[in-house]
């Protein structure tokens, strides 16, 4: 409405549209008073007026949403690259402190993130017990709501299926094994939408490993729970392992191990040997590095 009462070049006057519409325009004055026409043309010069006004506050505000939504992008790639560089120190308490003030927040990206920096503080050994399942079920649930934000991030996806495997630990071997077609469902997806990422296709690797590997009983249980439980094969995982390394050689000392041990159950000795001492040989950055390194000598020692 405002646009059209901004454009009275090449359009019909106010007194013609107002003949047109069947509106007196002329007439005597009252005394003292104005003629109808000059009634209306004023009346239409305030519509005007206010229009214009209605219209600049308008476009005022769109600008101003749009200085606001600028600002919160920036806010939110701030907070990511504080993230990214805690998680990369190994902070993992200051990580959490940052991020949990964003767990109402509506992007995916800082809520995954969040979900991972929980998981992260739930495995320190200085959290208490309860204070780790606490932490454990609230990290599936930031993960849960980055799924909700953006189904399209592999990320989100990867962390959720994560967090449903630690869910699992508190719920017992039936919901651990219905969890397991969900996780690998995520994990999967993980990988469609970045077949680049070496972590999902590693974690994938680990999922086949586990069922690969699992105890008599376990797949008796699960035989009486489901029609058709999870299974997978030595193969499988073997497959998965040398796609992760292949997507990104050297990235993950656990990566390097599972080969060695994949090959040791295929009794591939000789591939074994090879994998196994580079996982050995690898730097220990982290103390999960030096834990594989003292299986890797471990399992080297045995054969």
């Amino acid at each position: 409405m405002a646009a059209l009462l901004l454009r009275p070049l090449g359009r019909p006057s106010a007194r013609t549209l107002l003949g047109r519409a069947g509106v007196a325009t002329g007439g005597p004055r009252g005394r003292g008073g104005l003629g109808r026409s000059q009634v209306l043309r004023k009346s239409l010069k305030r519509g005007v007026a206010l229009s214009a006004g209605s219209f600049l506050v308008y476009e005022a505000s769109k600008l101003v949403s749009g200085f606001a939504e600028v600002h919160a992008s920036f806010k939110v790639a701030e907070v990511i690259e504080q993230a990214d560089y805690l998680y990369g120190s190994g902070e993992t308490e200051k990580l959490y402190r940052l991020l949990v003030q964003h767990k109402n927040s509506e992007d995916a990206e800082l809520l995954w993130r969040l979900a991972r920096a929980s998981r992260d503080l739930a495995q320190l050994s200085s959290t208490s017990a309860e204070e780790k399942r606490q932490l454990v079920y609230e990290a599936l649930e930031y993960a849960k709501k980055a799924l909700e934000k953006n189904e399209s991030n592999f990320a989100a996806h990867k962390w959720y299926a994560i967090c449903i495997s630690d869910v699992g630990d508190y719920e017992g071997i039936k919901v651990k094994i219905a969890n397991a077609f969900v996780i690998k469902e995520h994990f999967q997806r993980a990988i469609e939408l970045n077949p680049k990422d070496a972590t999902s296709i590693h974690l994938m690797g680990i999922w086949c490993y586990s069922f690969a590997e699992m105890p008599w009983y376990q797949r008796k249980i699960a035989a009486m729970l489901f029609a058709t439980p999870p299974t997978s094969t030595y193969q499988e995982a073997l497959r998965y392992f040398h796609m992760a390394e292949e997507a990104d050689p050297n990235f993950y000392s656990k990566n390097l191990l599972f080969l060695g041990k994949a090959y040791l159950k295929l009794n591939n000795k000789k591939m074994a040997l090879l994998w196994l001492s580079k996982a050995k040989d690898y730097p220990a950055h982290t103390e999960e590095d030096k834990q594989v390194q003292k299986e890797a000598l471990e399992l080297l020692n045995s054969i």
